[in-house]
């Protein structure tokens, strides 16, 4: 049997981005869904590139697509709370970028375990063309000071 990844810790990641619950984001079992998970991690990456770089992805000539995504729960969250998404950068390609994610109450020590860790990869690709491009400067550089 595989041996499990260490329990990711708040304090793993560079970026604190806050966030927080919905009255709908609870479900029949009251903590959030999954799905809200993903929610705010789509919200916080977006809007943590759009405020860093000026990306605009109405606009933009080189988008980013999520072409995968994963997470493991670690502990229950539920509305309300203000909470923090954090990120951090694994891995920069020429055209991708693989991100680590968490969620967690907001307030929490460094060494706190997260209630969920996750990851994200972004692959850039021409607007029009929808083919992979290189990862424009302004972007490479918010995420190399992420790693």
């Amino acid at each position: 049997m595989a041996e499990r990844a260490p329990i990711p810790q708040v304090g793993d990641y560079p970026i604190a981005w806050p966030v927080q619950t919905r009255w709908t984001d609870n479900d029949m079992f009251g903590h959030l869904n999954n799905a809200v998970y993903y929610a705010l991690w789509d919200s916080a990456i977006n809007t943590w590139l759009a405020r860093a770089t000026g990306a605009d992805p109405m606009t933009d000539p080189a988008i980013p697509l999520v072409a995968e995504s994963g997470c493991r729960y670690l502990g229950e969250l539920s509305y309300p709370a203000d909470l923090v998404v954090g990120i951090g950068v694994g891995r920069i390609g020429s055209s991708s970028v693989t991100l680590r994610l968490s969620l967690y109450a907001a307030g929490s020590p460094p060494q706190a375990p997260v209630a969920a860790a996750g990851s994200w990869v972004h692959v850039y690709v021409e607007r029009t063309s929808r083919r992979p491009c290189a990862i424009p400067a302004a972007v490479r550089a918010t995420y190399a000071a992420a790693q």
